[in-house]
């Protein structure tokens, strides 16, 4: 699903992570490691063509990253599911209209099958009860699972997850990171991004850590 080969990613004119070989397969669970800035948020962006890859091979989902041109990246987006760290949800719209948003920004027209379908979503995160909320109402962990609710609207083949407990307590990244577990289990290949170790004891997946300008698994 993922198969970068030999990858240069740059932030403007730095080079953040060279000579990058991944291939990731569909119902993995993968974790980036590494500190801040060492380069796994920028990898993250070239997954979703947020970031441009300017040397190497790189396809995810049969998209060939290095030539893909801006009018299809909304296409290649709507089979992946991205959860931020920073939620960045609609304040001023519940939390059923925060997600029926994406569901008619995608194409779905027929209003029952949409609400049919936020309400699996929402049951799938425990949230079923919450759609009428509006996020300021909505403690941390609670805003992060209508976040994965909304990644999870188009049933994505692949879930990124960008520090996705950062903010979080540790019973409640616990929480989170279970909850992508469950993802995985169901096909999802899941890309997660942490500084957390202590999650990755708990929850097994595979690692790569990202370190002095290179990537490799642990």
């Amino acid at each position: 699903m993922i198969r970068y080969r030999n990858v240069e990613i740059y932030q403007e004119e730095l080079c953040v992570l060279s000579d990058v070989n991944l291939e990731l397969q569909r119902g993995e669970f993968v974790y980036l490691t590494g500190k801040v800035g060492s380069g796994k948020t920028s990898l993250l962006k070239t997954l979703y063509g947020e970031l441009d890859i300017r040397a190497g091979e790189a396809s995810v989902l049969g998209y060939d990253m290095c030539s893909l041109k801006r009018k299809t990246i909304p296409e290649l987006r709507r089979r992946l599911g991205i959860v931020f760290q920073d939620f960045r949800l609609m304040t001023d719209r519940t939390v059923y209209d925060n997600l029926a948003f994406v569901l008619q920004a995608t194409g779905w027209k027929n209003r029952t099958r949409v609400k049919e379908r936020i309400e699996e979503v929402l049951e799938q995160v425990g949230m079923s009860r919450k759609g009428y909320k509006h996020p300021n109402e909505l403690s941390g962990g609670e805003q992060q699972r209508i976040v994965i609710a909304r990644a999870m609207l188009n049933s994505p083949d692949i879930m990124l997850a960008d520090e996705p407990t950062g903010n979080l307590d540790m019973e409640t990244g616990r929480a989170i990171t279970r909850l992508l577990h469950d993802i995985q289990s169901q096909g999802t290949l899941v890309v997660m991004t942490t500084h957390n170790q202590q999650l990755l004891h708990e929850f097994p997946g595979q690692e790569y850590r990202c370190e002095a300008h290179q990537i490799s698994k642990r």
